[in-house]
C-alpha cells in the first residue's frame, strides 16, 4: 500500500510551489550580483490535487537563494549548477513531488505518496525572455515516473517598481507518471465502482500564468500570480478528474536580505 507522511496543508504547499516559483524571478531580475537570499511569505488559493474541484486556501513560503553554484527555490529546488552565465543556466538538483491523499479522491480509490525527485534543467535568456525547459524523474515515493517542462517567460518593467511577467508553459510525462497519478487500477475499480483507466505518456497540461511584482523598497517586493492549467490528452478523461482547467492565485512579499 502507498503511504502518505504529509499532513493536507503541507501537501497542498508542495502542490502550490511551482506556481509559486513564478513570482520570484522578478524580485531579482535586474541586480547585476548573481548571489542572493530572498525569503518571504504569502497566501495561495490551490486545488486539493491536479483535476481536484476542492479548493484550499494554504500559507506558502518564498524562498530564493543563490550563493556561487549553489541554489535553492521553489521551481528547481536545491541544487547545484554545472553552467552559470549571463544568458544560459544549466544544473541539477533535488525537489519534492505531490501525491494526495485517500480523502481527497473518490472512496475505493488509493492514496498517492508524496515523494522526491531528481531535476535537470536548463534557462536561456535572449531579448529579454527567459525560456526554461527541465525533466524530474521521481527517485522515491510517488509515481517515480517522468515528467519533462517546458515555459517561456517575458518580464516587462512598466516602471522602476512595477513589474508584469507573463508566463506561457506545457508539461509533458510518461506512462508510469500519469498511469500512477490519474489511474485507476482493477482493484481500485472493484472498490470504487469507478471505471478502470490508463491514460499512457503524452502532454499533461498547458498553463498560463500572470505575475505582477511592486517593489516597496529595495529590499521588499509585493507579488501577484494568477495561473490557469488544463490538462490534455488522456488524463483530461480520468475518473479522477473533476475539473479540466483549474485556476491557482498567489498572493506574496519577500525581503531581500
Amino acid at each position: 500500500m502507498k503511504s502518505y507522511p504529509f499532513s493536507s496543508p503541507r501537501r497542498s504547499l508542495l502542490l502550490a510551489l511551482p506556481l509559486a516559483a513564478m513570482v520570484t524571478p522578478s524580485v531579482h531580475a535586474q541586480d547585476k550580483n548573481p548571489d542572493h537570499v530572498v525569503l518571504g511569505a504569502g497566501i495561495a488559493l490551490t486545488p486539493e490535487y491536479q483535476g481536484s474541484d476542492d479548493y484550499r486556501l494554504i500559507p506558502i513560503p518564498v524562498i530564493d537563494i543563490k550563493e556561487g553554484r549553489l541554489f535553492a527555490n521553489l521551481r528547481n529546488g536545491i541544487g547545484v549548477e554545472a553552467i552559470g552565465s549571463e544568458h544560459v543556466t544549466v544544473g541539477a538538483s533535488l525537489v519534492f513531488i505531490p501525491g494526495y491523499r485517500r480523502r481527497d479522491v473518490p472512496a475505493g480509490v488509493d492514496r498517492l505518496s508524496s515523494g522526491v525527485g531528481g531535476r535537470i534543467f536548463a534557462n536561456l535568456r535572449a531579448g529579454g525572455a527567459v525560456a526554461t525547459v527541465g525533466v524530474v524523474k521521481g527517485i522515491s515515493g510517488g509515481t517515480e515516473g517522468i515528467v519533462a517542462d517546458a515555459s517561456l517567460s517575458y518580464p516587462l518593467a512598466l516602471s522602476t517598481r512595477l513589474t508584469v511577467t507573463p508566463t506561457l508553459g506545457a508539461t509533458w510525462a510518461d506512462r508510469k507518471h500519469n498511469d500512477g497519478y490519474f489511474g485507476i487500477t482493477a482493484a481500485e475499480a472493484l472498490a470504487s465502482g469507478l471505471p478502470a483507466f490508463t491514460a499512457g505518456s503524452g502532454f499533461k497540461d498547458v498553463s498560463a500564468a500572470l505575475t505582477t511584482s511592486y517593489r516597496l523598497s529595495d529590499r521588499l517586493t509585493l507579488s501577484a500570480t494568477g495561473s490557469v492549467t488544463s490538462l490534455l490528452g488522456a488524463v483530461k478523461d480520468s475518473p479522477l478528474v473533476m475539473k479540466q482547467t483549474q485556476p491557482f492565485g498567489i498572493l506574496t512579499l519577500s525581503y531581500r536580505m
